[in-house]
């Protein structure tokens, strides 16, 4: 590629709605245009690095054994409709009328085109398992799209599905697609960590499901590690507990304790000069399964916070939300002064796991002004559950005591899902099984947000002066810059970029009328793994080129006769 007769333009200021390194790098060099909020076409820089990821995802794909299809952008409502997800994908999904007054949208996901295409397709246990896998654009109406590329409203997704007989068929190429992702983000020259996550809506929340996370401190992810013994975990799926604590012990029976216009765990303890672990935070929230509605009094150590995914996951309930102050009122809490003992409300009361249930607590007495102390959740509270409900934070033990865990920030890149039979059979698929009997298949789904690993590998591989590109991902290998005067000289630099491309080296030739200070700025930006500068005033010293390492500032002098030999070696040694 000539830069002279290419399309490429650079940009020194930062625009001011890029908030993070990669949004702004990627308008900054040219590698993106913003159409609209949330919108971005791929220039020519950005979509090569964009198809780099995609090769390296079809290889790997095919080498698990996925077959690739292509399916439509728009798909029917009534597809929708039948699995029941029309509505309850709320406003993300954009939807639209044709001139028939047909419901159509655009995807937002797969699992009920796939699912259609199967079911009109297989029949029989014999073709199973099965895997299927597009790359296609995918479309999200998200509320506040923002971080350029990371989090668009149109973006490129790789997504697959598997379908099959039995669930140890489903956790083998669960398992094998699982490596192939590992794979995938280890070409692609990326520090990510696979972490257990939620399903959310996507599946039943008691399947294997788990994130791949590039790490960023930009990342809007938090992830729960343990470098000791290797445990991750999504934050709003991460399982810990507390490290020890000195809870007070007593038999002593419960008394009420005058706290004026203290109603905060904090005021609390300040007032009575006790550690926050001590206490006992009260939350009330609302669960509805099907019509039945459910009030609930959760109870947390005060110094901890409740995670709703893992409340949500315990109750198996259709939707959850806390208690406004009407509620609150209406089911006779007090406001401030909440707790289980002597409770007039019929609230199910359910105990966080990281609570000794035989130490004693300062919790709400349910009157004004007044909280009990000495309760002790086992001697002082009847008909309750406990359940693991607390946040996960740095400092936490693992389940089994042999680490402490840290708390990173991750951009996520890739997830899969067991969806077990959901979607098939909501759809009414069958095949036949080994015994002529008609059952509904299980599923997988396995997506990758294509756009997204570009930006997380720019998020993650940059500098002050710009990007520095992994060698897998970068739109060329090869930045050669001519700054040269003479008609020979300028001759040897076209046939050096000649015998580069003849050699099958990925290469963009500067011949741009522009000078070194210009040329050399751009390249760092652009951040091409390798520079070659053909310098005349060096050149006339001692006949020979330089090379400059992207990353890592390095300098080689090398003679026009080597220049193939030593480039196509950095590429195959350069990360």
């Amino acid at each position: 590629m000539r830069l002279s007769t290419g399309f490429w333009q650079t940009y020194k200021e930062v625009p001011a709605d890029a908030e993070i390194p990669s949004h702004q790098l990627m308008m900054r060099a040219g590698l993106i245009h913003k159409t609209g909020s949330g919108l971005y076409s791929y220039l020519p820089f950005g979509y090569k690095a964009i198809r780099k990821v995609e090769q390296i995802i079809r290889e790997e794909m095919d080498r698990a054994g996925a077959h690739e299809i292509h399916m439509s952008v728009v798909t029917p409502g009534e597809l929708w409709k039948e699995s029941g997800r029309w509505d309850a994908m709320g406003e993300q999904m954009l939807k639209i009328k044709d001139k028939g007054g047909r419901d159509l949208c655009l995807s937002p996901t797969n699992e009920e085109a796939v699912t259609d295409i199967f079911r009109k397709t297989i029949k029989s246990y014999k073709n199973l398992p099965v895997t299927l896998y597009q790359i296609n654009t995918k479309f999200r109406d998200e509320l506040r799209p923002r971080f350029g590329l990371m989090r668009g409203r149109e973006f490129t997704m790789k997504d697959a599905y598997s379908f099959h007989v039995d669930k140890a068929s489903l956790d083998e190429v669960y398992a094998r697609l699982f490596k192939a992702y590992e794979a995938i983000f280890t070409r692609a020259g990326l520090e990510f960590s696979a972490v257990e996550a939620d399903a959310g809506a996507m599946a039943d929340k008691d399947q294997k499901t788990h994130e791949f996370q590039v790490i960023a401190d930009t990342g809007e992810d938090e992830v729960i590690y343990c470098a000791k013994t290797g445990y991750a975990a999504n934050i709003e799926k991460a399982q810990t507990k507390r490290a020890p604590l000195d809870f007070f012990k007593t038999e002593n029976v419960v008394e009420e304790i005058s706290t004026p216009d203290k109603q905060t765990i904090e005021e609390v303890c300040n007032f009575l000069e006790k550690p926050q672990h001590q206490s006992l935070k009260s939350l009330v929230y609302k669960s509805m399964i099907g019509d039945e509605e459910e009030t609930l009094l959760i109870l947390l150590l005060g110094d901890d916070t409740l995670n709703e995914l893992k409340l949500e996951a315990h109750l198996k309930c259709d939707h959850l939300k806390a208690a406004v102050d009407s509620e609150i009122d209406h089911e006779g809490f007090v406001k401030g002064y909440i707790g289980p003992h002597k409770l007039s409300s019929k609230a199910r009361i359910i105990f966080d796991s990281q609570i000794d249930l035989e130490a004693a607590y300062v919790a709400g007495a349910n009157k004004i002004d007044l909280h009990f102390g000495n309760m002790i959740p086992k001697r002082d509270v009847e008909n309750f559950d406990v359940a693991d409900l607390r946040t996960a934070c740095k400092g936490d033990l693992t389940l089994d005591g042999m680490g402490t865990v840290e708390v990173k920030r991750g951009i996520e890149v890739g997830h899969i899902f067991q969806l077990g039979d959901k979607y098939t059979k909501a759809l009414g698929t069958t095949v036949l099984d080994n015994n002529g009997k008609t059952m509904s298949p299980l599923m997988g789904c396995y997506g990758i947000g294509v756009t997204r690993v570009v930006a997380a590998a720019v998020e993650q591989h940059h500098d002050e002066k710009g990007i520095i590109w992994p060698m897998s991902l970068a739109p060329f290998h090869v930045y050669y810059a001519e700054i040269t005067k003479s008609e020979e000289n300028k001759k040897l630099a076209n046939d050096i970029y000649q015998q580069l491309l003849d050699a099958g080296v990925e290469v963009v030739f500067d011949d741009r009328k522009a000078g070194p200070g210009f040329k050399f700025k751009d390249a760092d930006l652009l951040g091409l793994p390798i520079q070659l500068i053909f310098g005349e005033r060096d050149f006339k010293k001692d006949g020979m080129l330089e090379i400059r390492i992207r990353r890592s500032g390095e300098s080689i002098r090398v003679a026009p006769v080597d220049i193939v030999t030593k480039i196509k070696e950095l590429i195959a040694s350069t990360k």
